[in-house]
């Protein structure tokens, strides 16, 4: 191994844009699948990750939710995905996306009573914290509004996170597409407005397909008062958009591999991560959808970054500002900061 990709694997991380059901080992989809009779297209798994686009994708990840019946079947998820994000990628800190929509009695045809809100935040609470106590890695949770459903649900699933407080929920997101399949992030712009008076952070997917606009990502970041942006991409593309993006500050949490596998983007330097980087927005790495798209937090570090063109020192402040955009409490913000800051110099004298 390289001395850079050594570096690149070691660096300390945290990841900002990860969704939960995704941080499943695929033998433990394998078998939870077939625990609870959940029908894949195939058996195969590089016959089953392989998409012909974002709305083919959501397909599969959909289903996978029905592997996940129990809270203890979410628990084990939790703790092993840390796990494995520790021992490849050196992860101090995640915070994740879930769709709670996802897990009640009859989504995607679930049979039996499903888990309500409570119970599915409470198990994750459980793993996550378990693997905190054994491997230090700090968490936050992010609820996902699922975009495929009425905007109505989406201020009601609010309305029941703030009824149901847990100190690691932090803040509200969206994903998946609407039904007409687009992004629409104004669409759930109650729901945004709901989460702010109770004090939650908000951001969104937004500018990640190429059915977006730039200005959506500006739009979105303006009138949801969004605190972070998920994907962002198409804001490169147009020089007024770019320039407002920059101007507000926000951090941009980006997924490479997870563009290659829906946008069939290469890794390149002119791919829009990299372009990003280039004109200085604050931009954060992370894998989005690790199972489903054949990827983990170091692919992303180790074999992303050199391809897209990007030297060590911008690695650097990319794992940087991952921590520096976190939404954990501001003392522990600034301890992981500050450890980051010592591992990187032990880090980069020995290997740079």
């Amino acid at each position: 191994m390289s001395t850079l990709r050594t570096y690149l694997q070691l660096l300390p991380k945290a990841e900002l844009h990860c969704h939960f059901v995704s941080t499943m080992r695929p033998e433990t989809l394998l078998e939870l699948c077939q625990a609870h009779q959940v029908q894949l297209r195939t058996l195969d798994l590089d016959s089953l990750f392989d998409y012909t686009g974002l709305a083919d994708f959501l397909d599969v990840f959909n289903a996978a939710h029905l592997a996940l019946s129990t809270p203890q079947e979410v628990a084990r998820v939790a703790y092993e995905g840390v796990e494995d994000a520790v021992a490849t990628a050196n992860l101090r800190y995640r915070e994740y996306f879930v769709n709670p929509d996802n897990f009640v009695a009859g989504a995607f045809g679930r049979p039996g009573p499903g888990m309500d809100y409570p119970t599915v935040i409470d198990a994750m609470i459980k793993g996550l914290g378990a693997a905190e106590r054994d491997f230090g890695v700090g968490f936050g949770i992010i609820i996902g509004i699922n975009r495929s459903l009425p905007a109505e649900a989406a201020a009601e699933l609010v309305r029941t996170v703030v009824e149901h407080p847990r100190a690691q929920v932090l803040g509200i997101g969206q994903d998946d597409l609407t039904p007409e399949k687009s992004e629409d992030p104004l669409r759930f712009a109650e729901a945004y407005r709901l989460a702010r008076e109770a004090g939650l952070r908000c951001t969104a997917h937004v500018g990640e397909t190429m059915a977006a606009s730039p200005q959506d990502v500006v739009t979105a970041a303006l009138e949801l008062q969004l605190d972070r942006v998920d994907h962002g991409y198409r804001v490169v593309d147009d020089p007024q958009s770019l320039a407002a993006a920059k101007a507000s500050g926000l951090s941009f949490t980006c997924t490479p591999y997870s563009t290659v596998m829906l946008s069939g983007w290469e890794l390149t330097a002119d791919h829009r991560i990299a372009r990003m980087v280039r004109a200085g927005l604050p931009v954060t790495l992370a894998t989005d959808d690790a199972v489903f798209f054949k990827t983990d937090l170091a692919r992303e570090y180790v074999e992303a970054l050199p391809a897209m063109g990007i030297s060590a020192p911008e690695a650097t402040a990319i794992a940087r500002q991952g921590f520096a955009a976190a939404w954990c409490p501001e003392q522990q913000r600034q301890r992981l900061l500050a450890d980051f800051d010592g591992a990187a110099l032990a880090l980069g004298t020995a290997l740079l």
